[in-house]
C-alpha cells in the first residue's frame, strides 16, 4: 500500500480479531502508527500486535467512561498526536423485546453507542488543536433498518448514525470529518459460528443456512469481508476524503436497495 497515512497516528477500539482487526492493519501497512483495543487470549493480542507492527495494545473496557477516556490520552502520550480514532468495539445479543435482559440492554448500549461518544469527546481537543483529525464510526446497516429482536443493537446502531451526523455539523469547517461504515454481515468468527446452529435448526446444509437465512436480507448472498470494510475506512481517513462528512456508507450488499 502507498504511504499515504505516514506520520499519522491512529486509534481502534474493538481492533484485536475481525473488523477492527483488518482495519489496523491497513492502516499500519500505509504507515500510521496503530494503537489496538480489546480484549483476547495473550496470544491472540500478541499476534494482533505483531501484524501491526509491533502496535502498543490497550485493554480498556469500552462499557467503562473512564478508560474510554484514558484510553485516549494514552494514545495521545505514546504518539504525542491522534490523527484517527476509529470506534469499531461492539457486543451483540438477540431476545425478543420483552425478555430481553436489562443488563444486556445497557452493556450494548454503553459499548456500541456511549463508548464512541466518549473516545470522540477526548480525542476532538487535540484534533482541533493540530487542525486535523478523522473519525470514523462502525455503524451498520442495522444503523439504518431494523431487525426483530434485536432491539439493543438495532437503537445502540441508529444511535451511531445520529452522533456522527451531529458531530460532523460541529465540525464542518475545521479539517475534521465524521463519518459512520454501514456493513451487513461480515465474515468473522462470531458471524460464522452462527452458521451451523441455523442449519440445525432448519434441517438444511450450512451452504443453504447461510444463503437463505443468515444472509436473507443481504442480495449478494455471500458474506461482505472484512477486509472490504477496511478499505472504505482507509479511503475516509485519507487525504481525498476532506469533502465527505456526517456520511452513512453503506457496505452491505445490496441490503438497503431492496
Amino acid at each position: 500500500m502507498e504511504q499515504t497515512l505516514a506520520g499519522q497516528a491512529a486509534l481502534v477500539t474493538g481492533s484485536t480479531s475481525g473488523i477492527g482487526l483488518a482495519i489496523a492493519r491497513f492502516l499500519h501497512q500505509s504507515g500510521a502508527r496503530v494503537m489496538l483495543n480489546g480484549f483476547g487470549k495473550p496470544e491472540d493480542i500478541a499476534a494482533a500486535q505483531a501484524a501491526c507492527g509491533g502496535a502498543p495494545h490497550s485493554p480498556a473496557d469500552m462499557s467503562r467512561p473512564e478508560e474510554v477516556r484514558a484510553m485516549v490520552a494514552e494514545a495521545e502520550s505514546a504518539f504525542g498526536r491522534l490523527d484517527i480514532l476509529v470506534n469499531n468495539a461492539g457486543i451483540q445479543h438477540v431476545s425478543p423485546v420483552e425478555e430481553f435482559p436489562a443488563a444486556k440492554w445497557d452493556a450494548i448500549l454503553a459499548i456500541n453507542l456511549s463508548s464512541n461518544f466518549h473516545a470522540i469527546a477526548a480525542a476532538l481537543p487535540g484534533m482541533r488543536a493540530r487542525g486535523h483529525g478523522r473519525i470514523v464510526n462502525i455503524a451498520s446497516a442495522h444503523g439504518l433498518v431494523a431487525s426483530p429482536f434485536k432491539t439493543a443493537y438495532v437503537a445502540a446502531k441508529h444511535g451511531v448514525v445520529g452522533l456522527t451526523k451531529s458531530v460532523a455539523l460541529e465540525v464542518a469547517e475545521a479539517p475534521i470529518t465524521c463519518n459512520a461504515v454501514c456493513p451487513g454481515f461480515v465474515r468473522t468468527p462470531l458471524a460464522e459460528a452462527q452458521v451451523p446452529p441455523l442449519a440445525g435448526k432448519h434441517g438444511v446444509s450450512e451452504e443453504a443456512a447461510l444463503k437463505d437465512f443468515l444472509l436473507a436480507k443481504q442480495p449478494s448472498k455471500r458474506w461482505i469481508e472484512p477486509e472490504e470494510v477496511a478499505r472504505m475506512v482507509l479511503w475516509l481517513v485519507g487525504p481525498d476524503s476532506g469533502g465527505v462528512n456526517g456520511a452513512a456508507l453503506s457496505i452491505d450488499g445490496g441490503w438497503l436497495a431492496a
